[in-house]
């Protein structure tokens, strides 16, 4: 069945030109019927889709050419990045990330999406699963300009490509501001919701380096694919820069990652240390006049200086010399 509740937009793409038909088949007859009347045109059908059923996307796959494969992949999600080449049409799988700003330590810091895209000589699909990376700035910046629209479906690959890697290195700068802070409050002071937060952290810098890597080698393959012009491998070749830096920066972080929590859990078993010490410190003062009341009170008719009028006060004068000498010898060793 054709989809309804699921597009977003389609629209055919004829000489620089936004074009609605009546639907997605009459939009492909006729980009295809310019395309074959006009010697070197560029037109295309772009459809949208977000998170369509499975017989949504089979109708789509029909009208298109679609391999079952890529098709069972788009309906399922959760697949990897990659790049996959079906006869003269393309498959790519792209993950999107947003950054959610998220105060609790437990809380989700970046929320993951998957964007799909099947590329043909005259056609682009794209299936988006996820709330946080809309496709319309794309589409928009796409059709105010003529010369992007003249690169046909090759340049909306690109445009998409750019846009989910240019929101990679967004959320990489903003991680990376992240963990500074939390650096700054390790060495400050340290409690077991730092902790959490770093952990957390470090889960969220794991999420990003699986959705940011595995795309790394597909996307430097890219330009030697045929089904991409050769005025527009330049153009891949800059994303596929962009995203190799956006995966040094996640590796740097993650790395700074581990590192900050280590640092944090060797701070926190410190002060844990620290206080077990002075804690011993006060105990062992403490002992002292505990142990002489208490052979004082074990009320014995012969016990030494218990008849004596200075007794009492020599007992105490004892008790305050023993523990000032303790808390003396304490603090010169540094557990006061």
């Amino acid at each position: 069945m054709p989809p309804v509740d699921s597009i977003v937009e389609y629209a055919a793409y004829v000489e620089g030109e936004k074009t609605r038909a009546a639907g997605i088949v009459e939009s492909l007859e006729l980009v295809r019927r310019h395309n074959r009347n006009t010697e070197g045109a560029k037109a295309f059908v772009w459809v949208g889709l977000h998170e369509p059923a499975a017989p949504e996307v089979e109708w789509l796959a029909e009208v298109f050419g679609l391999h079952p494969l890529a098709v069972e992949d788009a309906v399922k999600a959760h697949q990897r990045p990659k790049v996959e080449r079906y006869g003269d049409s393309l498959f790519m799988v792209l993950k999107t990330i947003a950054y959610l700003d998220n105060a609790e330590p437990a809380g989700e810091i970046i929320a993951t999406g998957e964007i799909m895209i099947f590329l043909g000589p005259d056609f682009v699909v794209t299936v988006r699963h996820g709330e946080h990376c809309p496709l319309t700035e794309v589409r928009e910046r796409i059709e105010d300009g003529a010369d992007l629209l003249a690169r046909g479906p090759a340049g909306v690959l690109h445009a998409i490509a750019d846009h989910v890697v240019d929101r990679y290195l967004q959320v990489a700068d903003l991680m990376q501001l992240e963990l500074e802070d939390v650096e700054a409050t390790v060495f400050a002071d340290v409690s077991s919701r730092d902790i959490n937060r770093i952990y957390q952290l470090k889960r969220e810098m794991l999420d990003l380096k699986r959705a940011v890597t595995p795309l790394q080698a597909p996307l430097a393959a890219l330009p030697q694919r045929r089904v991409i012009p050769s005025e527009m491998r330049e153009y891949f070749r800059d994303v596929g820069d962009h995203l190799s830096r956006v995966c040094e920066q996640v590796e740097s972080s993650n790395e700074l990652c581990s590192s900050i929590l280590q640092a944090a859990l060797a701070r926190s078993n410190a002060l844990a240390n620290e206080d077990m010490r002075k804690i011993s410190s006060w105990v062992a003062i403490l002992a002292v006049p505990t142990m002489i009341a208490g052979i004082y009170g074990m009320n014995f008719d012969f016990m030494p200086e218990t008849r004596q009028v200075w007794g009492y006060p020599a007992v105490l004068a004892v008790m305050v010399t023993v523990c000032v000498l303790l808390h003396r010898g304490f603090r010169r060793n540094g557990w006061l």
